[in-house]
């Protein structure tokens, strides 16, 4: 075999095997159509119609032009451009598979490096507006025992950068509010790490300890109740779903929009960061295993130094 078969011909098969075959959903194969006929007319341009014809440098030159544009198309993003390599690597791996193709030039060439996604924060003011929307600060004393338990819970999250499931999977037991508050968190993987808690975030607690848990438990009925920090009205722990609905329902309060189970997380880490602390010590509180994770924040506090600077820098702009 010195040539192989038509690219055309092979794209078509392809295309079929992906939608009967891998039962993949017909919006993403017609996304994979798309970019396979661009890739045959590029190759067809180079005079290229046949598989044996088609080198590396053929593919590589193909993922230059997705990012460039050319006259009949515009630059893709850089999530568009890969999503199209993936479809080629795809391609050309199946031919080899199939015995269409001798060799596979697309194999040594990878998609383009898709941008750290960066972590959504809200600003401190925000913060602040969704804890009072929460509850009332440190269980006023007209405060019902769920709005006590919802202020608590949202203080936890902040103040401790606990993720939602470590806070729905915590126990009395593994918190200590006296003397320099601090609480022993599981996290992923089932390493434990041991965290400060604040003094909001530790007054709201007590509050809620004292006076929002146990009429929680009383109003189920039960005997007694399982060692749950967080109970919801029925006396069990709380689900992940309960404080994520407890989040949304007072973000809807203070009117903080695209907030997320993660939101208070990755403001916690975000705020820390603007205010000096240093980068592994912030990486030992969210428990990432790796400083690499943890890193992702620095490109937020970044363009905060940028938008600081140019405002303040009498030649910063001009």
């Amino acid at each position: 075999m010195t040539s192989g078969g038509l690219v055309s011909d092979a794209v078509r098969r392809y295309l079929q095997y992906l939608g009967v075959e891998r039962g993949m959903a017909a919006n993403t194969v017609e996304s994979y159509r798309r970019d396979l006929r661009r890739y045959e007319a590029v190759l067809a341009g180079r005079g290229k119609a046949r598989l044996g014809e088609v080198t590396g440098a053929d593919v590589a030159e193909f993922l230059a032009s997705l990012r460039e544009g050319d006259a009949g198309h515009q630059a893709l993003a850089v999530s568009s451009a890969a999503r199209a390599v993936v479809a080629v690597r795809g391609l050309h791996a199946f031919t080899v598979a199939e015995g269409l193709a001798e060799t596979d030039p697309a194999r040594e060439v990878q998609p383009p490096a898709l941008p750290a996604r960066l972590p959504k924060a809200i600003t401190v003011a925000e913060v602040e507006r969704l804890l009072d929307a929460a509850g009332p600060g440190a269980g006023g004393p007209s405060a019902d025992p769920r709005s006590l338990r919802d202020r608590a819970l949202l203080e936890f999250l902040y103040g401790t950068g606990a993720r939602i499931s470590e806070a729905t999977g915590l126990d009395v037991d593994e918190l200590a509010l006296d003397g320099d508050p601090v609480v022993r968190l599981a996290g992923k993987g089932g390493k434990h790490r041991v965290v400060p808690v604040g003094s909001y975030a530790s007054r709201a607690l007590h509050a809620y300890l004292v006076r929002g848990r146990p009429a929680l438990a009383a109003a189920s009925g039960r005997a007694s109740v399982g060692p749950a920090v967080f109970l919801n009205a029925r006396g069990g722990r709380l689900t992940r779903q309960g404080a994520w609905g407890v989040l949304r329902a007072a973000a809807g309060r203070a009117g903080v929009a695209g907030v997320s189970p993660h939101t208070l997380r990755h403001s916690f880490a975000t705020h820390l960061l603007d205010g000096g602390a240093d980068l592994r010590v912030v990486q030992e509180l969210l428990g990432h295993a790796s400083v690499t994770t943890t890193q992702v924040y620095t490109l937020v506090t970044v363009d905060k130094l940028r938008e600081v600077y140019a405002a303040a820098h009498p030649r910063a702009l001009g």
